[in-house]
């Protein structure tokens, strides 16, 4: 339980439920402009009794690679990445993810960036946590425009990575890959299921009674709010700003 008097902040409750899906990873692997991850990657590091290594695209300070995106699908290929995180225009039922266009691919209604290396990653690290920021209708859906990368393969085809949990402001769902199907596992504070089930466009699993998404334990608040707070800011100063009330300027000051 947090300790009393304490108001959590809606993303503190999505970086403990980050925290506690990257729990035993070795190499913690996080893309640009993801300060929930990195904020639950910092905290691991403090917490773990193995603290993993933590590889922020964004922070020269705290990325080991120097040879930019190849290095970074050669430690995936040899597997030295436990956990990466991925987003999506699209999020579908199946874990499909879809980077690329809304609509027609010949001719949409949008385009985006591209797969990147997207579909490489989802194959090679073995922990693929989906996090989405909009929870709707319009970007859960039954099923993608394209799939700029799949969900699950065929049984003949290698195969060590994939989605484990989908985490929204909503809710976190867990992924189960032989049924190609989420379960959700948790609703956050102040929200409810019949919220998630009105802004959710795929059908999924979930117990009777879903539980309530637990905050970050009292222990952990000062952790986050002091020196993770701190690191963060001199890599996403807005988001320490907004969520930490940490100035901006301060952290480098």
């Amino acid at each position: 339980m947090s300790a009393a008097g304490d108001t959590i902040k809606p993303e503190e409750v999505l970086i403990e439920v980050v925290r506690r899906l990257i729990a035993g990873a070795r190499h913690v692997a996080v893309g640009a402009n993801s300060p929930i991850p990195a904020a639950a990657a910092f905290l691991a590091q403090r917490l773990e009794p193995e603290s993993p290594n933590v590889s922020l695209q964004q922070s020269p300070e705290h990325n080991l690679w120097t040879d930019g995106g190849r290095e970074l699908f050669d430690s995936a290929g040899q597997g030295r990445i436990d956990v990466f995180f991925f987003s999506g225009a699209q999020i579908d039922g199946a874990g499909n993810i879809n980077l690329n266009v809304i609509g027609d691919y010949a001719h949409p209604k949008a385009r985006f960036p591209g797969a990147y290396g997207s579909a490489y990653l989802y194959f090679m690290v073995p922990r693929i946590i989906l996090f989405r920021l909009e929870h709707s209708r319009r970007t859960l859906v039954e099923k993608v425009d394209f799939i700029s990368a799949p969900g699950t393969s065929p049984p003949n085809v290698f195969r060590r990575g994939g989605p484990i949990a989908l985490v929204t402001p909503l809710c976190h769902f867990s992924f189960d890959k032989p049924r190609a199907r989420f379960r959700l596992e948790s609703v956050h504070p102040g929200h409810s299921v019949e919220e998630v089930l009105d802004q959710t466009g795929f059908a999924f699993d979930r117990p009777e009674q879903v539980p309530v998404t637990p905050p970050p334990p009292a222990e952990v608040l000062p952790l986050l709010r002091g020196p993770v707070a701190t690191e963060l800011a001199a890599i996403y100063p807005k988001f320490a700003e907004r969520v930490f009330g940490i100035p901006v300027g301060a952290a480098v000051a």
